[in-house]
């Protein structure tokens, strides 16, 4: 069975996972802007026919813009999702799975034209299929991928733990850190949380199930808890 599996560690040492998406659902969207893009450009030729050679020009522009910055203003200003994107729950990032930047999102458009070729995007195509990660020429260049957005879960219940706040000296990527730990519980092993609590132990001065006690206590403490649990 194919593991689309994308993996990333942080430097606090948690690791993000996401699932890329394979050319027929990105193809799929890729349908869904172009007809979205298409009834755009037929209703400005209604509006602009009586403008004669203004008009054309008008909408010649019009059709370049939405052709090169369309998917450029979604990507970036919608969260990575362009409207046949978000039609299939895809979503564009870095490569390092943070939210994509305007100099990524330019690159990997204005690459198209190399996926486009011969035809009928056969190199992008081609480089999906071939790919781990299912990238295309342009995701390649720009560290770029497609990924399957994650539903949102409900909030995690905090440690019902005695909240105790920070020891001195607690950098604030520590604190990001604890907080990552404490978010993200539910899903690293009991032996991942202790590893990466004994990693504060020059600063804690604890050892294996109270470090990570202790942590949590602090991790809840900075999340605003009052009382375990609450």
């Amino acid at each position: 069975m194919l593991d689309t599996t994308y993996s990333v560690e942080t430097p606090e040492g948690v690791d993000l996972r996401a699932q890329a998406a394979g050319p027929v659902p990105r193809i799929l969207a890729y349908g869904v802007d172009i007809f979205y893009r298409s009834l755009i450009l037929i209703a400005l030729a209604i509006a602009l026919a009586f403008a004669e050679n203004a008009g054309l020009g008008i909408w010649l522009l019009c059709s370049f813009l939405l052709e090169w910055f369309y998917p450029v203003y979604f990507e970036v200003m919608h969260g990575g999702q362009t409207p046949g994107k978000k039609a299939f729950g895809l979503v564009v990032v870095n490569d390092n799975l943070t939210p994509i930047s305007w100099s990524a999102s330019l690159l990997r458009n204005l690459l198209r034209f190399a996926d486009f070729l011969p035809f009928a995007y056969a190199a992008g195509v081609v480089s999906m299929t071939l790919g781990r990660h299912f990238q295309r020429l342009g995701d390649l260049a720009a560290g770029t991928l497609v990924v399957y957005r994650r539903e949102s879960k409900a909030p995690q219940t905090l440690p019902d733990v005695t909240p105790l706040p920070p020891p001195r000296g607690l950098q604030l990527q520590d604190q990001q850190a604890l907080i990552s730990l404490i978010e993200r519980s539910g899903e690293l092993s009991e032996a991942r949380q202790r590893e990466l609590a004994e990693l504060l132990e020059p600063l804690t001065g604890k050892k294996e199930r109270a470090a990570l006690d202790y942590l949590r206590a602090v991790g809840t403490w900075l999340l605003g808890g009052q009382t375990g649990g609450k």
